[in-house]
């Protein structure tokens, strides 16, 4: 049985995605790996209409690169499920600004969720917002 479920698992994405640093990063993913939870954040920023194909890319091989996911197109599928759903979530915000702020991915078993917190908009006139996706492989 597993102890966490996929609202545990969103939770932890979700943080990891609202670390301030790369040092930040790293603390929490050793904290967790301790538990058994794999867990990835990658900076991004761009023009948000360009950017979604690489958004969804750069969260599937962040993954693979760091033991999130394997090389099976179920655990791919998956991630790029689950930002696709995050990517949609911020949408409506987003079209035709700019954003930056991080991926995040995290994997419990068979839980994967994925979470974007970004800064949208011009300048220093930035509104901000979550999106989360789940899947389960």
């Amino acid at each position: 049985m597993d102890l966490l479920g996929s609202r545990e698992v969103a939770r932890i994405a979700i943080q990891m995605s609202l670390t301030k640093n790369r040092a930040e990063e790293n603390y929490h993913k050793e904290e967790y790996l301790r538990t058994g939870i794999r867990t990835v954040a990658i900076d991004y920023g761009g023009d948000f209409i360009t950017s979604v194909n690489k958004i969804i890319e750069r969260a599937v091989v962040a993954s693979k690169r760091e033991g999130v996911i394997g090389d099976s197109h179920a655990e791919e599928g998956a991630v790029a499920g689950a930002t696709r759903e995050a990517i949609a979530q911020i949408m409506p915000k987003a079209l035709g600004l700019s954003v930056g702020g991080k991926i995040a991915v995290a994997r419990y078993h068979d839980h994967v969720s994925v979470a974007l917190f970004f800064g949208i908009g011009l300048l220093h006139l930035n509104e901000v917002a979550i999106g989360l996706g789940h899947r389960a492989i």
